[in-house]
């Protein structure tokens, strides 16, 4: 049989020992000092009796000392020091007699030696006989002593774990009848302490054999918190213990999480090797996240207090002596404003606010650099990979100083956080629509995998965890670091797509800034319940001045790498827009944006009509009618996705006139959709009953059935196409022949099946050609798509012209399942 655990129930908060605690300084005594207990060792106090002893003898012979007196001077050391000072320190009897035999050896020996006389071979002899013995008998009597002194803390520690038994085994009791009664499982409790803040306990539990694990305690963790009564807010949270066999449960008892707490105030220095503080977990401890190697992804939707929380890890990076701090945010720069008003203010650009006073000179900018627009942020990450070589290459010496392939993070060579503000957005699909976002993205991705090594890592941001939403599955894969915002979410499970085994109550976490954090590897931690720290742009301006002189600087081999692009990334030209001497930039995510080449200003936002011709000194007026009025087109003329919600397009279609009369074949753009879609049908042609949805969904009223018709039989005479067996069907000519040899789809497309999977389910809505939109696949990769999730069972059989029927709800759908299944 295996070996019960002992019961040692909360043995860390027992009272410390003498060894321990702080020696009081003792009080300064009047007159002679009477102390019997000089700090002597076995030797020192040994060659001290002797010396003392020969002293007093060769002044005795010498002043003709009465024979007596030495023998009444030990007779009081043994009465005084021996005896008294023993007892009243509680020492044992062997202590007291060496000290004892001690005194009358010394005296025996000075009234002899005075008699006889000192110096001579006998008396040496003897006095040297004397002090070995003397410090045999002390050595020995210190041995016995610690013993003793042990064997009494041990009693004290017996005594305060019985107390402490006689309080915590009731709760050890009830939790052993509660896991029974929810769980049907038989455990042993052999642990319990009472946590520092009075917020709850923590209780260890051995399991009993067979097949059952700690993970079936966590599937029950809610109905333990129900079973006990629990207020709201407070959880069961459950995890594996030292050892397999094992289960520790963390009770809160107070909802420590449901109180606001502002972010600390005193803004002491951190580092990047020593962990920084996200929030606070249900224990009252804090949330200690470690981001030497490690990316992170943050989860928020609208509400959830997400940039709120994004300020405390700005307040975090700027504490470090160790790290400089970029950061990304598309929507203005929102993000990183507040942290660069205080050096704004003291460069007398922007006034104060409230009658605060002004920064004092040489105040630097909470974040090191930020990006409000594509073309800053290409400059950015084109320096942080420019830096990554440099710092390979230049810091050789150094990494093989230190036997490591990690370079040595330090303030004179700090690691780079480079924060993006939906950045994971920025990775995905829909973010590539222009040559510059899709340049960005490239570059984001390199950052994130080639960089580590060297010291440089990113915090990305989403809405949602989904893989549509995020690109791909490399952005978790490189960001063991995670934190999933509860409180704002209306749909969706962003714990579930960032900790799929967790078992959190998020309903319990209804608070902004509430939500669960964790961390792969070594370093990390199971996810568990967190709260972020409010804070505000005062404690960003507060947090700016009081880490200014101590934050790092980048070191120059960084800094000549990095080139213009960093060194002037505060020039009016480039960063103007925050003190207002350039237009403030706009939104550029899921849109096509571009810049001024010759004055490096951001151009419109896709979303909105460019009125600038209206202040043009010069220009062809038709040439700016011409203009504007394809700018109306480009936003009005086309519709949203047809699906639940839009029965029918809308926007303005501003094209009517030009269906009057065929386009021209050599540029219309409809046309060439058309051949794209037969070309991608591949030899087994493209059916006009597909093709016809296909252009209402990609051009809404915008085309016109006849026109498309003639366009194909122009091609069929002209010998681009050919007409199939079956009626309406259309084959490109230079299609391949072999009909029974489908397009596969290769290995690398399986991010792409769980973003169809992803945006079907979450739609509801089955439709190749939404796919063919939103992933931008051609129709042939778009029905192939729509065949795998046929056989997975997310959608049905094709039916026609209609669309498909979703088989899965949102909340029945395992995106780790599917990967499974897709054997990845």
């Amino acid at each position: 049989m295996a070996e019960e655990p002992t019961l040692t129930l909360n043995l860390t908060n027992l009272p410390k020992t003498k060894t321990e605690t702080e020696k009081k300084p003792k009080k300064k005594t009047k007159g002679i000092p009477l102390d019997w207990a000089a700090s002597h060792g076995p030797i020192t106090g040994a060659l001290s009796a002797t010396t003392g002893a020969a002293a007093i003898a060769l002044t005795g012979a010498a002043t003709g000392m009465p024979e007596w007196l030495p023998l009444a001077v030990s007779g009081a050391g043994i009465l005084g020091h021996g005896i008294g000072h023993s007892i009243h320190r509680r020492l044992t009897a062997l202590t007291a007699a060496t000290r004892a035999a001690s005194w009358l050896l010394a005296g025996g020996w000075t009234t002899w030696a005075i008699a006889h006389g000192p110096l001579t071979w006998a008396a040496a002899g003897t006095l040297a006989g004397i002090g070995v013995g003397i410090g045999a008998m002390a050595s020995n009597a210190a041995v016995h002593e610690e013993a003793a002194e042990l064997e009494r803390v041990s009693e004290e520690a017996r005594q305060a774990a019985a107390h402490l038994q006689a309080k915590l085994r009731p709760i050890a009791e009830e939790w052993t009848a509660r896991i029974n009664r929810v769980t049907h499982i038989d455990v042993k409790i052999f642990a319990v302490e009472l946590w520092a803040n009075g917020c709850g306990y923590s209780i260890a539990a051995e399991l009993p054999g067979g097949t059952t694990t700690w993970r079936t305690i966590e599937n029950a963790s809610r109905a333990l918190a129900s079973d006990a009564r629990l207020p709201r807010g407070c959880t069961v949270h459950v995890e594996e213990g030292d050892i397999q066999g094992r289960v520790v449960l963390d009770i809160t008892t107070v909802n420590v999480l449901g109180q606001t707490k502002n972010y600390p105030e005193d803004f002491t220095a951190l580092s990047i090797l020593t962990g920084i503080p996200w929030g606070m977990l249900p224990n009252g401890n804090e949330a200690v996240v470690f981001l030497r190697e490690a990316c992170a992804l943050i989860l928020g939707p609208p509400g959830s207090g997400k940039s709120t929380f994004l300020d405390a890890v700005i307040a975090g990076f700027a504490r470090c002596d160790d790290v400089l701090t970029f950061v990304v945010d598309l929507k203005g720069g929102a993000i990183g404003l507040p942290w660069v008003r205080p050096y704004l203010e003291s460069l007398g650009y922007v006034q104060t606010i409230g009658g605060a006073p002004r920064p004092p000179q040489g105040t630097r900018p909470g974040v090191d650099w930020l990006a409000s627009t594509p073309a800053e942020a290409l400059r950015m990450f084109t320096a942080l990979l420019a830096i990554n070589v440099a710092r390979q290459q230049g810091y050789q010496q150094l990494m093989l100083e230190n036997n490591t392939t990690l370079l040595p993070i330090s303030a004179q060579i700090p690691q780079i956080e480079v924060i993006v503000d939906e950045g994971a957005e920025l990775l995905s699909l829909k973010a590539g629509a222009s040559p510059e976002m899709k340049e960005l993205r490239q570059k984001v991705t390199d950052v994130m995998r080639l960089t580590r090594a060297m010291g440089i890592r990113l915090v990305l941001t989403a809405v949602d965890g989904n893989v549509s939403a995020l690109g791909s599955t490399e952005v978790r894969k490189f960001a063991p670091v995670g934190a999933a915002l509860t409180s704002g979410e209306t749909s969706g499970n962003n714990l579930g797509k960032l900790f799929p085994r967790a078992k959190i109550d998020t309903s319990q976490l209804n608070q902004k800034g509430a939500g669960a954090i964790g961390q792969a590897g070594a370093d990390g931690f199971a996810p568990s319940p967190f709260k972020g720290w409010k804070t505000s742009p005062n404690m960003a301006r507060a947090g700016t001045l009081a880490t200014s002189d101590r934050r790092p600087t980048l070191d120059t081999i960084s800094a000549q790498a990095a080139g213009a692009d960093y060194a002037e990334r505060w020039s009016e030209e480039r960063a103007g827009w925050m003190w207002g001497n350039t237009p403030t930039p706009q939104v550029h995510i899921d849109a096509e944006t571009t810049t001024d080449d010759k004055t490096n200003t951001p151009a419109r936002h896709a979303g909105s009509l460019n009125l600038s011709y209206n202040r043009k000194a010069q220009g062809d007026p038709d040439a700016l009618a011409e203009q504007f009025m394809k700018q109306i087109d480009e936003r009005f003329g086309t519709t949203t996705e047809p699906g639940p919600g839009n029965p029918r397009p809308n926007g303005l279609n501003l094209s009517y006139k030009r269906q009057q009369q065929p386009a021209d074949d050599t540029v219309d753009r409809r046309l060439t959709f058309v051949r794209r879609l037969v070309a991608e049908a591949g030899p087994t042609g493209l059916d006009t009953q597909s093709l016809w949805p296909a252009l209402q969904d990609e051009f809404g009223e915008d085309w016109n059935r006849s026109v498309v018709t003639t366009w194909l039989g122009k091609d069929v005479t002209a010998g681009r196409m050919v007409r199939g067996a079956k009626k309406g069907v259309y084959i490109d000519a230079n299609a391949q022949t072999d009909a029974e040899a489908p397009k596969k789809l290769s290995d690398d497309d399986t991010d792409l099946i769980l973003m169809a999977a992803d945006l079907i389910v979450t739609t509801q809505f089955g439709s190749s050609s939404m796919l063919q939109r939103k992933l931008r696949v051609g129709y042939t990769k778009a029905q192939e798509l729509m065949a795998i999730l046929e056989q997975h069972h997310i959608v049905g059989p094709a039916k026609g012209a209609l669309d498909r029927d979703v088989l899965i709800t949102p909340g029945a759908y395992k995106e780790d399942a599917l990967r499974q299944a897709l054997g990845e």
